[in-house]
């Protein structure tokens, strides 16, 4: 400021915990030295705080804030201002120079390979999911072998879109169309899930780290190094499970239903601790809000708001051979048993030696047997729930 002579400063908020702490700090010092600062909402449909239950408290099921949101009007993007002035003395230096890209080794080239990033290559996303992949989107965003969600989560993330222009975006060609008025809504319903998280962050800033429901305190977790390290690399031995890890490493992204399928794995197949989980996911999304990424898992888990029950235990075998029926998505990351019928393919150890000598597979080797048993490691998951429903009688 002192720099360039400013007498006021614009931003828009974050709302994890820290940056909140942060910018009431800035503003106070700001407006203590005379100076003028004003944030606003750029990433969000709504404030934290405008939407309440009838009581006046935040909300802690997802329905009813929907219905509250879908009733509330969204305002709608401002156009982009025609000329923006900066002082002619402000010295800056080029990005290039600074040579942040990675080099050895190039973890970033299946990042780079993948995305086409910034504003215009988001508005292209948005507006080609609007036109080709919209309809049909209530059924088909389930299948993880079709390019048939958005992948929009990281632009809403580094904010080259924001919910409102993808709001007002899809109502817009909802009217023009005329059809798909259930699977627009379903999408815009999945941004709403965004809007939730954020929701829960800012009520509760403690979401990443503790459990939501505190009867999860005493959960029975384990600690499993090496079944975390086979979980990280995709070397569980259920297809479905390691297909996503690997796209998940390579491209910085995983389809939905799939981050299901793997939390669901790693917390109750394993035992592992949700946490763990989303750290991991912190650590290689592109698109890892603190907000989405932690109400997500702990959704997962049984510990968060409105929760799934906890005996939703995913079968992986089924999973996969229900959204991924032809195995398409298996093996366009698991490439060492694309050779695999598709009958074996979600479940490799079911096949007899003579197939597994067709499609050139050594089990055990080229690919890993199971882990742990599905049904076994059901049982257990079960059990270690039921414990925690004692503790709360």
């Amino acid at each position: 400021m002192r720099e360039t002579g400013a007498k006021a400063v614009y931003w828009n908020r974050c709302y994890e915990p820290w940056r909140r702490r942060r910018d009431e700090e800035i503003k106070a010092g700001l407006k203590a030295d005379g100076v003028e600062a004003h944030s606003f909402n750029g990433s969000l449909l709504a404030e934290p705080w405008e939407l309440k239950t009838g009581a006046g408290d935040p909300y802690k099921v997802f329905t009813p804030f929907w219905k509250a949101l879908k009733e509330r009007v969204v305002d709608r993007p401002l156009a982009a201002p025609k000329q923006l002035s900066s002082p002619a003395s402000l010295v800056s230096d080029d990005l290039k120079d600074w040579d942040l890209e990675p080099k050895r080794p190039d973890w970033a080239g299946g990042l780079r390979a993948t995305w086409a990033v910034g504003e215009g290559a988001a508005a292209d996303r948005l507006t080609t999911f609007l036109h080709g992949g919209l309809r049909g989107y209530g059924n088909d965003r389930n299948r993880p072998d079709r390019p048939s969600t958005s992948r929009l989560s990281a632009d809403l993330h580094w904010g080259h879109l924001s919910p409102r222009q993808v709001w007002h975006a899809t109502l817009a060609h909802l009217e023009q169309s005329r059809e798909g008025d259930s699977d627009g809504w379903k999408f815009l319903s999945e941004l709403a899930w965004r809007e939730f998280s954020y929701h829960l962050l800012f009520h509760w800033p403690d979401l990443p780290d503790k459990n939501w429901r505190q009867n999860f305190d005493d959960f029975p977790w384990r600690r499993d190094d090496e079944a975390l390290s086979a979980w990280q690399r995709g070397r569980t031995g259920y297809p479905i499970v390691d297909a996503g890890m690997r796209e998940l490493w390579r491209t910085g992204w995983m389809h939905n239903r799939v981050r299901m399928v793997v939390a669901s794995f790693l917390v109750k197949h394993l035992l592992l601790p949700w946490q763990t989980g989303e750290a991991w996911f912190w650590d290689t999304l592109v698109d890892a809000d603190l907000a989405n990424n932690a109400a997500s898992w702990q959704w997962v888990a049984g510990s968060g708001a409105d929760a799934a029950p906890y005996f939703r235990i995913f079968n992986p075998v089924i999973q996969g051979e229900r959204f991924d029926p032809d195995g398409t998505y298996v093996r366009t990351w698991i490439p060492e048993i694309e050779r695999l019928p598709a009958a074996r393919l979600h479940r490799p150890w079911t096949a007899s030696r003579e197939e597994l000598s067709a499609a050139g597979v050594k089990l055990g080797e080229d690919y890993p047997a199971p882990i742990v048993d599905h049904a076994a490691a059901r049982q257990r998951a079960l059990a270690a729930f039921e414990e925690i429903k004692k503790g709360q009688a």
